[in-house]
């Protein structure tokens, strides 16, 4: 893809036909932190934000599966009263994502009708996609960052003194170093897997993609079929950022993206997995799959041109018992 294209930006074109997919990896590097204090993880290549309840704003489409990481974190740490939440709506201009949702089709906190903006008001002309999720300072209207991996990241590090009593530990230290593992591969193959089997510009492309895919679909199988969660008994980051892809999965990447060698609830471990997340809080109250199916069906035109969002699948599976306890 061109430097300034991202899956969920606002790109007409998607596809490149002879080409594979390279998602771009450039965002806003800045990072809140706790006094603005250079972080202990993770580089520094922006400016630093502090840490302040109230000031600032997420801006998070329910549709996207990066944006819908960071409303599960926020959920999961209590930090609903702390960061405010914005949700532009499921399906956008060439623009940017608007908040046709709202009253008048403004955001009622950054009195905005296109995330854009906020990027413009920051740095004008702004020259790259305009993706979610991304945090703006509510007084100023200012984006500060739309770092997606490293958002979640510091919500939890940095944001502690505001985590709600019993918080889950999503970064346990033990388990860190394995846990960043699991998460790359996760991140490459799996999140990252669906949209390069999607936006393949070749069968050769298309298939090499789709044998990676699966070969980590397998991996994560077998993985979860003697322990409840990816790093164990409890949960962690690494389940949010798979939870994010599998449940977009059967309603969307199986057919959409052609990953369609068989369906999530096919697969017995994972889709128990993916059932026990899906009804523990912050996890299933944060989806809409009529939102998911709106954004993935109605803006990659050149995917599916007729913009025709399907009826199915069947969704009341993932309310029943997943027998995980």
């Amino acid at each position: 893809m061109p430097d300034d294209v991202q899956d969920d930006d606002l790109t007409p074109t998607y596809v490149e036909q002879g080409k594979a997919f390279e998602r771009d990896m450039t965002y806003v590097p800045d990072r809140i932190t706790q006094d603005a204090r250079r972080p202990e993880h993770g580089p520094v290549e922006g400016e630093l934000w502090p840490v302040e309840p109230g000031r600032y704003r997420l801006v998070a489409a329910r549709a996207c599966p990066w944006a819908n990481r960071a409303i599960i974190v926020r959920e999961l740490l209590g930090l609903q009263d702390v960061i405010s939440l914005g949700t532009p709506g499921p399906t956008h201009d060439k623009n940017s994502w608007t908040f046709d949702l709202d009253p008048g089709g403004v955001d009622p906190v950054l009195g905005i009708p296109r995330l854009k903006d906020a990027y413009d008001k920051r740095f004008p002309g702004y020259p790259r996609g305009i993706t979610v999720p991304a945090i703006v300072e509510e007084s100023s209207g200012l984006l500060v960052t739309n770092d997606f991996p490293w958002i979640t990241h510091d919500l939890f590090h940095e944001w502690r003194d505001h985590h709600r009593d019993g918080a889950p530990d999503l970064w346990p230290v033990a388990q860190r170093e394995e846990m960043e593992e699991v998460m790359q591969r996760v991140f490459t193959e799996v999140n990252n897997g669906v949209y390069r089997c999607g936006f393949a510009g070749s069968q050769e492309a298309y298939e090499s993609a789709f044998d990676r895919l699966f070969t980590a679909l397998d991996w994560l199988e077998e993985r979860l079929a003697d322990r409840r969660y990816l790093m164990g008994e409890a949960i962690t980051e690494a389940d949010v950022r798979l939870f994010t892809t599998l449940v977009r999965f059967d309603p969307v990447y199986h057919g959409h993206f052609k990953c369609n060698r068989n369906k999530l609830s096919e697969m017995p471990h994972l889709w128990g997995y993916a059932r026990d997340l899906f009804q523990t809080p912050g996890f299933g109250d944060t989806v809409d799959f009529e939102q998911i199916k709106a954004h993935y069906y109605v803006v990659h035109t050149d995917i599916n041109p007729s913009g025709i969002v399907p009826k199915g699948p069947d969704l009341s599976g993932w309310t029943t018992p997943h027998g995980r306890g």
